[in-house]
């Protein structure tokens, strides 16, 4: 995760600058296709398994190897990212320029794409993990689960989900012209043993990362899902509060939600509290904070739903109320993404995203590799549980 942020274009950024939350993995893959580093389309998911925790990479020999690679007319990103594989870095990731400016413009809410978010599984597989309603994929009847077994016939087992993702959005990383809205795109699924093939033509589309369901009639809590946390989030669930009939509470659902900007966190985390701390985090060694603005509301009864793919960002918000007393927090433990990374330029304007410290919740809880855990752990049924826990904390406003 990171600390408070806005990114620029890639040639633009100032070393040390900015900070951004990164989602578990998922800059890698999230902004490439349509969908968050679950990944999709926008992004890819993966797991502490599939990237095992390790040491930061050094960033002085991270940039080293860039300038040496360029020097010798080789790929710079490439060299750049060898180095952090091989420092073990579970979190740090190179990018094409191309590739963070897409990033730009998954935080922003919008991509070219088909509305898809991937996911690799043990042994290559690529599978579906989640599809954008309304989209090209979901028009033609691609669901979660399918199994993406290429793309413009280029098998996509065994390949970086990166990669996957570039190709959905047609994004050659050789250096074309990345693929307009409107351009096809043939893909080979697989379900259950029945194998077929499907062309889509992208699309221009936008993510809509909050979600409100309001109860029928009289009763029952409203519900506000929040998916990721991109540029806008915190404005759009204060105005789902201000919107909702808070007399049976609220539940926020930020199960799967795979993180975003801190400082979209920061301003979700100031709707229900009244000022005061929501984290702490070190760059370097140097310590910061991150602070809550005054007058949110405290006083409506509010339950935070999790589960394992609640990450980042997510965590950090639903660490900040569980320890500032304001929710109660119900669910699975949750992924453990604590890690804080910074963006510095590389020599051929490929961008190196490192791992330069950690953050921590405000009664100083390490998140990374630990995961919040559930005031109320639950498996099952983790919604009914919630609402039944709302019911007994009163009524608000």
């Amino acid at each position: 995760m990171s600390g408070p942020c806005s990114y620029g274009r890639p040639r633009r950024i100032r070393r040390g600058a900015v900070l951004t939350l990164l989602l578990a993995g998922v800059l890698a893959t999230g902004a490439v296709t349509g969908a968050w580093h679950d990944e999709a389309e926008g992004a890819v998911e993966q797991t502490a398994a599939e990237r095992p925790a390790g040491p930061a990479a050094d960033r002085a020999a991270v940039e080293r190897a860039a300038a040496q690679a360029v020097a010798d007319g080789k790929s710079g990103s490439q060299a750049a990212a060898e180095v952090v594989s091989r420092s073990g870095d579970r979190w740090s990731a190179i990018y094409t320029p191309g590739e963070f400016e897409d990033f730009q413009a998954q935080l922003d809410g919008a991509y070219v794409g088909v509305g898809l978010w991937v996911r690799q599984r043990t042994g290559g597989l690529v599978v579906v993990s989640r599809v954008q309603p309304g989209s090209p994929a979901a028009r033609a009847g691609v669901a979660v689960g399918d199994r993406l077994d290429a793309i413009d016939g280029r098998a996509s087992r065994g390949r970086p989900v990166t990669e996957t993702v570039a190709r959905l959005r047609g994004d050659d990383r050789a250096g074309s012209p990345r693929a307009a809205a409107g351009t096809p795109v043939r893909l080979d699924l697989e379900r259950a043993g029945r194998h077929w093939s499907v062309t889509l033509h992208r699309a221009r589309l936008r993510t809509q990362n909050v979600t409100v369901d309001r109860p029928a009639g009289a009763g029952g809590p409203t519900r506000i899902k929040v998916a990721a946390f991109t540029r806008g989030t915190g404005a759009a669930v204060r105005r789902a509060v201000a919107a909702a009939d808070r007399r049976h509470g609220l539940l926020l659902d930020l199960r799967g939600n795979t993180g975003g900007l801190v400082t979209e966190a920061v301003a979700t985390a100031s709707v229900f509290l009244d000022g005061g701390l929501v984290a702490t985090y070190d760059v370097r060694g140097s310590q910061r904070a991150l602070y809550a603005e005054r007058a949110g509301d405290t006083r409506t009864p509010l339950v935070v739903l999790v589960d394992g793919g609640t990450m980042s960002a997510a965590e950090l918000l639903s660490g900040a109320l569980q320890d500032r007393g304001r929710a109660v927090v119900v669910g699975a433990p949750t992924f453990g993404k604590g890690s804080v990374q910074m963006p510095s330029e590389l020599a051929d304007g490929s961008v190196a995203e490192l791992t330069v410290g950690h953050y921590r919740t405000p009664s100083g809880h390490t998140v990374d590799g630990a995961g919040i855990t559930p005031d109320l752990v639950v498996e099952d049924h983790a919604e009914n549980r919630a609402r039944t826990v709302l019911s007994g904390l009163g009524t608000g406003a």
